[in-house]
């Protein structure tokens, strides 16, 4: 079956893309100019540009042009239990963690109620930066009760999986339960995730319940909006 003139276009742009004849933030040629290299109409071209635009590839810059963007990740935790590794590595990027800070500290009135605790209770408070390739992409503050986990502070989670751990420990997780918010980046936020003060990013709530929902996990997340978007399945109501 013969291709439509403007599919063939855009599976071109996309093949020079991905080959690297176009980075990141270059500039494409401009309509006239495809229209000329292909020989065709600028709506076909235009067609042809749109479809690469709508699927993240390109972006169109008022007085520059159309320029070659990064591809937003495709987060799928929404609809199932999967560590952030694994995810990355299925969708062909490189994970990486690095632990900013993991410490004994008390639940105070939110993480108390989140774990089901009492306030004041012990916990364990990990901070860590998780990247996607080269890209900071979410910082997780995770709070976990201490009571469950008497020996967590020899484990090295910038290698290790959370997740992982809990199932070696006796309490794998087999529900969650996810809030999302939007909010703006602050300065912390900024500096570690290399995005403007004032950004938006995804902000999800978590918990993680083990055998018998037994809360392991509460966790806050903060996703840059500008590398991220979040697959959500939903079914009709019996």
């Amino acid at each position: 079956m013969n291709l439509p003139l403007y599919k063939k276009i855009e599976e071109d742009l996309l093949k020079k893309i991905k080959s690297g004849v176009y980075v990141e933030n270059d500039l494409i040629p401009t309509e006239l100019e495809l229209a000329e290299e292909y020989d065709v109409s600028r709506p076909t071209v235009r067609q042809a540009v749109q479809t690469l635009v709508d699927a993240g590839y390109l972006e169109k810059r008022k007085k520059r042009g159309t320029i070659v963007k990064r591809p937003k990740i495709q987060q799928e935790f929404t609809k199932v239990i999967e560590n952030f590794d694994s995810e990355m590595n299925r969708k062909g990027l490189v994970a990486k963690t690095k632990v900013i800070a993991f410490r004994k500290d008390t639940a105070n009135e939110e993480v108390s109620e989140n774990l089901e605790l009492a306030e004041g209770e012990e916990i364990y408070k990990l901070i860590r930066l998780r990247y996607a390739g080269e890209k900071p992409t979410v910082l997780v503050t995770t709070y976990i009760p201490a009571s469950l986990f008497e020996d967590f502070s020899t484990v090295d989670f910038s290698t290790q999986l959370l997740y992982k751990t809990f199932e070696q420990k006796g309490y794998p997780v087999k529900t969650v339960s996810r809030r999302l918010d939007v909010i703006q980046a602050d300065d912390t936020a900024s500096d570690l995730l290399d995005v403007e003060v004032g950004a938006p990013l995804f902000y999800f709530h978590t918990r993680g319940f083990s055998h018998d929902k037994l809360p392991v996990e509460y966790s806050i997340s903060k996703y840059r909006g500008d590398i991220n978007s979040f697959v959500f399945e939903i079914k009709e109501s019996e």
